[in-house]
C-alpha cells in the first residue's frame, strides 16, 4: 500500500491537532522507512519478481526485522515512547503508535501471504488484495479521499500557499500511485532503497512546508 499509509496520516490530524503533519505522515510510513535501511545494511532482503502480485513486482518475503507482526509491535511502541519523551504530550503518543501500527494492518489487508509472525517465524500473513489491481486501486483511492478530506476539515489554510501546497502534494502521491501502478519494474534491487529514501525526503519536506501554511480549523 502507498497512497493508503498516506491517507491514515493524513486522517489523524482530525484526532491529533496538535501533532505535526510530518509526524502524522512518518507514522503510517515508518515501517517503510525502516525497510530500505535494512536493505541498505543487509538486514533483510528483496527480489524483483515480476507477477508477484497483480500490483508490485516485488518479493517481499524477507523483512521480518521491518514487517512481522512483533516488531510492528515493538516500533509502535518505540514511537510512541520517543514522541512522549520529545513532546510530553500523552495524545500524540498514542495516536502516532496507532499510527505506526496501522502500517501492519493496513499490508496485512494488501499483501500476499508473505509478512511473518516475529524475526525467524516460519509463519506467513496476507489477505492478498494485491491480487487484484482493480480492487486495490477503489480501496486505497477512497482511502485516500477520505484521509486528504479529513485533513482539510480538521485545517484551514493561513495563506493561498496553504491551500496549494496541499494540492500540489496530492496530485504529486497520485502521479507516483499512478506511476507505481502502471510502470515497468524497479531497475535494479539497489535501486529500491535509494528511490525509497527520496521518496520520503521529499513527501516529509513537502509535509513541513504544508504545515507551516496551515493551522487547526
Amino acid at each position: 500500500m502507498f497512497i493508503g499509509h498516506f491517507a491514515v496520516g493524513f486522517a489523524a490530524r482530525r484526532w491529533a491537532p496538535r501533532a505535526s503533519l510530518p509526524l502524522l505522515v512518518l507514522g503510517p510510513n515508518l515501517l517503510d522507512a525502516l525497510w530500505p535501511v535494512f536493505l541498505t545494511l543487509g538486514i533483510e532482503s528483496v527480489r524483483i519478481d515480476p507477477g508477484n502480485t497483480a500490483v508490485t513486482p516485488l518479493d517481499l518475503r524477507d523483512y521480518p526485522w521491518s514487517h512481522s507482526l512483533a516488531m510492528a509491535v515493538v516500533w509502535s511502541a518505540l514511537a510512541a515512547f520517543f514522541a512522549w519523551m520529545g513532546l510530553r504530550q500523552i495524545r500524540v503518543a498514542l495516536v502516532l503508535a496507532a499510527l505506526v501500527f496501522s502500517h501492519w494492518i493496513l499490508d496485512f489487508v494488501t499483501h500476499r501471504p508473505d509478512m511473518p509472525l516475529y524475526p525467524g517465524s516460519a509463519t506467513y500473513l496476507g489477505l492478498g488484495l494485491w491480487n487484484s489491481k482493480i480492487g486495490t486501486v477503489i480501496v486505497e483511492g477512497a482511502m485516500f479521499a477520505a484521509g486528504v478530506w479529513l485533513y482539510a476539515r480538521s485545517t484551514r489554510p493561513k495563506d493561498r500557499t496553504g491551500t496549494w501546497s496541499l494540492v500540489g502534494m496530492v496530485a504529486t502521491l497520485l502521479l507516483f500511485y499512478a506511476v507505481n501502478m502502471l510502470g515497468p519494474p524497479p531497475p535494479s534491487v539497489r535501486a529500491i532503497p535509494v528511490a525509497t529514501f527520496v521518496l520520503f525526503a521529499i513527501f516529509l519536506s513537502w509535509s513541513w512546508w504544508i504545515d507551516r501554511h496551515r493551522e487547526a480549523a
